[in-house]
């Protein structure tokens, strides 16, 4: 017996889990990548390995399934520069990102919880 599925109804399948996929995935990594090197981020964070900061997948694991708190912290973090504990236990102020597009803060914020 031969199973078939109308490729009209496995078209509609796949464009549903594209349109369903979380607005999380949606960023321009290079964009990103971009504005983090501007604003010398990868001084103190690498993607994978932690360095004077913790790495962006350690950020992203952390605040995995809890997406709005961890906007709100990476945003408090990025835009108003507070003291943060380094991974050596010292803390200083936060570097700010040298943006007010909220469309690019939005993108590295996606990106870094991406990772």
């Amino acid at each position: 017996m031969k199973f078939s599925i109308p490729r009209l109804a496995l078209a509609a399948a796949a464009s549903a889990a594209l349109l369903a996929a979380p607005a999380a995935f949606a960023f321009d990594a290079d964009a990103a990548k971009a504005l983090a090197k501007e604003n010398d981020c990868f001084k103190c964070h690498a993607v994978d390995k932690t360095k004077k900061g913790p790495s962006y997948k350690k950020v992203a694991d952390k605040y995995k399934g809890k997406e709005a708190e961890a906007f709100e912290k990476i945003r408090k973090n990025i835009t108003t520069g507070p003291k943060v504990k380094l991974e050596d236990g010292t803390e200083e102020d936060h570097k700010i990102i040298n943006t007010k597009d909220e469309a690019q803060l939005k993108n590295l914020m996606q990106w870094i919880l991406a990772q």
